[in-house]
């Protein structure tokens, strides 16, 4: 778990890379469908990794492409 990450640094950042609003993003929404990709998840991780998160790799989200997993992952925090 890791404290410099919030479940809310975490859907801003997921809406800035997918270009869209924070409130366009359901918890449980996949986010491929919604525009993401394996470049633009890298760059998630990239950034999130800077900020502490534990050893991450891609097919760790891209297993389960939810915000709401995510959070849970990186955080501890129910989404």
């Amino acid at each position: 778990m890791n404290q410099a990450l919030s479940a809310d640094r975490i859907r801003a950042d997921v809406a800035e890379i997918v270009g869209c609003d924070i409130s366009e993003i359901g918890p449980d929404d996949n986010l491929f469908d919604l525009g993401l990709d394996s470049v633009r998840l890298m760059t998630l991780i990239e950034r999130w990794r800077s900020a502490g998160a534990p050893e991450l790799e891609l097919p760790d989200l891209a297993e389960r492409p939810e915000v709401s997993y995510w959070i849970d992952l990186l955080t501890g925090e129910r989404a």
